[in-house]
């Protein structure tokens, strides 16, 4: 996927943990914490989202996730465009609620 003409995106973080042990629980911490760092927001239990104003920006945080990738367990990594994210439709039961807002526009004058 050539990805040059893309601009503002979107870096989703998908994850399916073990936590039977001790020592998976604190893996799972550490990993949660370190996305909270890095400004990822949850979506759902296990799936994290981030804004990033270019490829370039979320190369650098999808490194960055990668260097605290837990032992066990699978990590997904997934790249939307601006649009793409725009288009997703979200359904709740009974309760509603309101959508993640949009990140306000960084303005150079």
């Amino acid at each position: 996927m050539d990805l040059n003409g893309w601009r503002r995106v979107w870096l989703f973080v998908l994850f399916d943990l073990p936590v039977k042990t001790k020592t998976d629980r604190r893996h799972y911490r550490l990993f949660h914490k370190a996305l909270l760092k890095d400004g990822f927001h949850r979506v759902q239990f296990s799936v994290y989202n981030r804004f990033c104003p270019s490829v370039e920006n979320a190369e650098v945080h999808e490194k960055r996730v990668k260097e605290e990738l837990p032992p066990e367990g699978e990590v997904r990594l997934v790249l939307l465009t601006d649009k793409q994210f725009e288009r997703m439709k979200v359904y709740w039961g009974e309760k509603k609620r309101e959508p993640q807002p949009l990140p306000p526009q960084l303005l150079l004058f």
